[in-house]
């Protein structure tokens, strides 16, 4: 059993034992919108009359995840749920949570404090029936996302919901509803205010979930791009040289990146949306546009923006790699055999050979970089593209060597030769060395 299968059949039992002890219980929230979408979901929620104690009491291995919200994490060996007993909300006083809560035995009051229509519906899990209080139902076949009640007030309730919209919108192929996009432009700066982790999450989501051009779309008609990623929202409307980007300019050549990616990782999608960051504190005009150096302030002003949103070490580091690296795939025709393999052997070099195929195709078109790189790799077994080393740092010290700067030269100079089978032995490593670094004579 999967793990969503795994929870939905625990989020039927919760459902029964609860009302077997005399209480409403229903399915609630993404899992009813998921469902009556004819999609899998992956989580299950429950909204209950029952109090967190008695919830509590009804399931002993359980914890509360949200004590003052009325919140239980229901659990069994192979899955859990969120068990929440209905509540109203009062006065959000930080932007994202409440401070009070008020428990209600009426589901229509918890459905009207929660932040979009096609996240208010309940769901009996047996026979199907939907309690739709906010008119759900016909938002989700009009393709509609839409603010439940006053627009404005929601998200001021809650500052995080401005990106949320963003992301059901993108991933689901829906609209934004205009008084609610309208309310949206109107409180983005809101999105300031929230903790860069969970503004990251978002964004991670918009870019890998799906939809992910429509996502970025969005935030800039919105206003929250230039809230949260000022450096991508400069893109827009800066020329390049129509010859080589005949598709426009760089906002649009990015947005083509997105929408073209299938699947991709968190460091790939990054990668993507990060690796022509650099082009606008570049742009020059001399006898064509020209973005000198724009590589090397693209891989300043991620490592900006990766930190600014709390990205961890191991995302940073492939994310910069990427940006770092995407243009060196036009001399892949013209590199030494070790200059080749290299390249070829960077650490998760499939996702550098993604990028520089998304990169292409939202430009030129043309793919035969990406086709020679691909077939290199494919042609070099991996002992030819990581031999271990004829020659190591101790070998130079017994050939008389003396430690110091000069040895990491000698190295990479074997390397070389190695790469390019010019040396196959220690011997003709060492040889090799006392050649192109003769030890000086000693002095009398």
């Amino acid at each position: 059993m999967d793990g969503a299968m795994a929870a939905e059949a625990l989020a039927r039992t919760v459902i029964a034992k609860l009302r077997a002890a005399g209480h409403q219980a229903y399915l609630v929230g993404g899992c009813v919108r998921d469902l009556l979408l004819e999609t899998r979901p992956q989580d299950f929620d429950i909204a209950t009359d029952a109090r967190p104690d008695r919830i509590m009491g009804l399931f002993p291995n359980s914890g509360r995840v949200g004590a003052s919200f009325g919140v239980v994490l229901v659990r069994d060996l192979f899955a859990q749920v969120e068990v929440a007993t209905f509540r109203t909300d009062h006065d959000y006083d930080d932007g994202r949570h409440p401070s009070a809560v008020h428990f209600e035995s009426d589901p229509r009051q918890d459905v009207e404090r929660r932040d979009f229509t096609i996240n208010g519906l309940l769901m009996d899990p047996d026979t199907g029936e939907v309690l739709d209080y906010v008119d759900g139902r016909a938002d989700l076949e009009r393709r509609v996302v839409r603010a439940i009640g006053d627009a404005g007030l929601r998200f001021r309730e809650d500052h995080l919901r401005l990106l949320r919209a963003v992301r059901f919108a993108a991933r689901l192929g829906f609209t934004i509803e205009p008084a609610t996009l309208g309310a949206i432009r109107g409180n983005h700066a809101l999105i300031q205010t929230v903790a860069a982790e969970r503004v990251r999450d978002e964004l991670v989501r918009i870019l890998t979930e799906g939809g992910a051009r429509r996502g970025f779309e969005l935030l800039e008609a919105s206003g929250l791009l230039g809230d949260i990623l000022p450096e991508v929202a400069a893109m827009k409307g800066v020329a390049q040289p129509p010859q080589y980007h005949p598709e426009g300019d760089v906002w649009t050549h990015t947005l083509l990146l997105l929408e073209k990616m299938e699947k991709p990782t968190v460091r790939l999608a990054l990668g993507a949306l990060l690796h022509d960051v650099g082009k606008p504190p570049t742009f020059r005009v001399a006898e064509r546009i020209r973005f000198d150096g724009h590589v090397e302030e693209g891989v300043r002003l991620a490592h900006g923006i990766l930190t600014r949103l709390r990205f961890s070490r191991d995302e940073m580091e492939q994310v910069e790699a990427l940006v770092a690296n995407h243009m060196r795939f036009k001399d892949v025709d013209r590199m030494k055999e070790s200059t080749l393999k290299r390249f070829l052997r960077m650490p998760d070099f499939a996702e550098h050979l993604e990028l520089h195929r998304l990169d292409s195709l939202s430009a030129s078109g043309r793919l035969e970089n990406y086709q020679l790189a691909k077939r290199k790799l494919e042609e070099f077994p991996e002992e030819r593209l990581r031999p271990d080393p004829l020659v190591t740092g101790t070998d130079l010290i017994g050939a008389g060597y003396e430690p110091g700067p000069l040895f990491s030269k000698m190295l990479a100079a074997v390397e070389d030769a190695q790469l390019e089978g010019r040396v196959h032995t220690p011997g003709e490593a060492l040889e090799m060395v006392r050649e192109m670094f003769p030890k000086e004579k000693p002095t009398v």
